[in-house]
């Protein structure tokens, strides 16, 4: 069967699998580190994902290949195909209080109503607001917007600066996804266009951006090979995890994200609920929270033991706690939204305060935060039959047994894998076929 290449571009690093497009699985794979810090210069993916394919034994056997890529991070590009200033990533809140100007122009209920989403600093559209406001030079410089997998997309397709790259500057070649273009602040999902007068207030002009694609549309690679649309990585896992409406997924990493998919756009001027788009036509509604695995790692440090030692005193505890409860804030919150919000520990009495209680009360603190995602998306009707645990936290055995309780549905928790790439490569097969 053919090979097809799927790439996870992280905010830590790049992942690459080379993947069997018959039966999907894994071949070969590779990897290569991303620098460190919220501003980044985009050749430093461009040189990672070069080193990771050839980790992975290179590309030369590979038919059709997909990208798929931290969300958000402003990648701005000048006329001769350069880019103008280090991308500002998702996890970087220089553009806080943009955010909040773009809110008291428009009001939360418009934006949300025109592209699905109430702004944060992490959307690009606030980033994009913060390089006018902050580097009103570089923004006047700004000929083209992409988005970090749009913009590895057109350097392997033979795009890039006047002079370096063998196709040269052509900006016009820019491609995305729905799922990543749900993620600027300036696509709407529900019609599937770009609202230029949100990106000109954003920008103070207008400024090319990458076409979108259709999920089963693609373009192609100097070599001839098929080349997906790509996606977001939250996206692209659901994709690779083979989500379907009805599914909710909860990641348990540094942070926390659920997302459910949706057969119709979701629109929630609390901002609570991002509407994204997916990588396959429906929705990706999706909260995110700001603690997640860490809550465990903070407790099982400072209990003294390992994350196994921790899992097992939290199963040695009565569900509850004995009414011992953790409030897990321990970097503020973002949903809800309490950024100055600290952790407390409640509930404090000489037959609760145990180091098996304890342990359970961070594991049911931790996932009672994730279920007020949950609840965020029952609020608004989304149907919620099976959630997906993944993430490093979902390797916890006291995760996996308490979730069920806590969430309130049933939980399944596929095998470790890097389901990003997997859900690139899983693309990638997909637009192989109908070509």
């Amino acid at each position: 069967m053919p090979l097809v290449m799927g790439v996870d571009s992280s905010t830590q690093s790049c992942k690459v699998v080379i993947v069997d497009a018959g039966s999907g699985s894994v071949v070969r794979s590779g990897r290569a580190a991303h620098p460190d810090g919220t501003s980044v210069d985009p050749e430093a993916w461009w040189r990672a994902l070069d080193a990771a394919i050839a980790d992975a034994g290179g590309i030369e056997d590979v038919e059709a290949w997909s990208i798929g890529g931290q969300q958000h991070g402003m990648v701005a590009l000048d006329a001769s195909g350069s880019v103008i200033r280090d991308a500002l990533l998702w996890n970087d809140t220089r553009s806080a209080q943009a955010a909040q100007d773009l809110i008291a122009e428009f009001g939360a209920a418009e934006l949300a109503a025109r592209t699905g989403v109430v702004p944060v600093a992490s959307f690009t559209i606030t980033k994009l607001r913060w390089l006018r406001d902050a580097e009103p030079e570089n923004a006047a410089r700004v000929a083209a917007v992409a988005l970090p997998h749009d913009w590895l997309t057109w350097r392997l397709r033979g795009y890039g600066p006047a002079g370096a790259s063998p196709l040269g500057p052509v900006l016009e070649e820019l491609v995305t996804d729905r799922s990543d273009a749900s993620g600027t602040g300036y696509w709407n999902p529900a019609d599937g266009s770009y609202d230029r007068d949100l990106l000109v207030a954003a920008l103070g002009h207008d400024a090319i951006l990458p076409r979108v694609l259709d999920p089963s549309e693609s373009v192609q690679d100097p070599a001839g090979r098929r080349v997906a649309p790509g996606a977001g990585d939250n996206a692209a896992a659901a994709y690779g995890l083979g989500a379907e409406p009805g599914d909710v997924v909860v990641s348990i990493g540094t942070s926390g994200t659920v997302c459910a998919v949706s057969r119709t756009p979701l629109f929630d001027e609390s901002g609570t609920v991002a509407g994204f788009a997916d990588a396959s036509g429906n929705f990706l509604p999706l909260v995110a929270t700001l603690n997640a695995a860490r809550v465990l790692d903070a407790t099982a440090a400072l209990l003294g033991v390992t994350h196994d030692e921790f899992s097992e005193l939290a199963l040695h505890a009565s569900p509850g706690a004995d009414g011992l409860t953790l409030l897990p804030y321990f970097e503020g919150e973002r949903t809800p939204n309490l950024p100055d919000a600290t952790a407390s520990l409640s509930g404090m009495t000489l037959a609760s305060t145990t180091r098996p209680n304890l342990a359970r009360a961070a594991v049911e603190g931790m996932l009672r935060g994730l279920g007020a995602g949950l609840d965020a998306l029952r609020a608004l009707d989304v149907p919620l039959e099976r959630a997906l645990l993944i993430g490093g936290g979902a390797q916890s055995e006291a995760v996996r047994r308490i979730a069920p309780d806590v969430l309130g549905l049933p939980v399944e928790v596929p095998e470790p894998g890097e389901y990003v790439a997997l859900g690139a490569a899983r693309q990638a097969a997909a637009v192989l076929r109908e070509s």
